[in-house]
């Protein structure tokens, strides 16, 4: 059997992240949990935590709720997922706000304007030395 770079942390965290984002999406009655989409989870390596990334569209007082939403029903999903995955453990359920995609938003504009930037001055510049 060949070994692969994949640590059973990464493939239990994969199946998490998957089967929480089908319980936030099918099973989940909280209004407040709709707007939601998970994005990663990190598991701990003795499968004891699991924290689940999550990214909510609105306001920060909307998002405020979203969370008071996800913490109140960290339980229920966390029954659901002892009920579809076989582990010996059952990793504690910890929703955390992803802040990498607002950061990689604005990376990427940052990037973009440093990509306009440079063409207007090429152009002013090979006026003048044409002059």
């Amino acid at each position: 059997m060949a070994k692969t770079g994949y640590s059973r942390a990464e493939r239990v965290a994969d199946q998490i992240r998957m089967e929480v984002a089908d319980i936030l999406m099918r099973k989940i009655k909280d209004p407040r949990v709709r707007s939601v989409t998970v994005t990663d989870v990190e598991l701990t390596n003795d499968l004891r935590i699991a924290r689940v990334f999550v990214t909510a569209l609105g306001s920060d007082e909307e998002t405020k709720d979203v969370f008071a939403g996800l913490a109140k029903a960290s339980g229920f999903v966390r029954g659901e997922l002892g009920r579809r995955l076989t582990l010996r453990y059952l990793p504690e359920v910890v929703f955390v706000k992803d802040l990498s995609g607002p950061r990689g938003d604005r990376v990427l504009r940052l990037l973009d304007e440093l990509h306009v930037q440079p063409e207007p001055e090429r152009d002013s510049s090979s006026g003048k030395t044409g002059a």
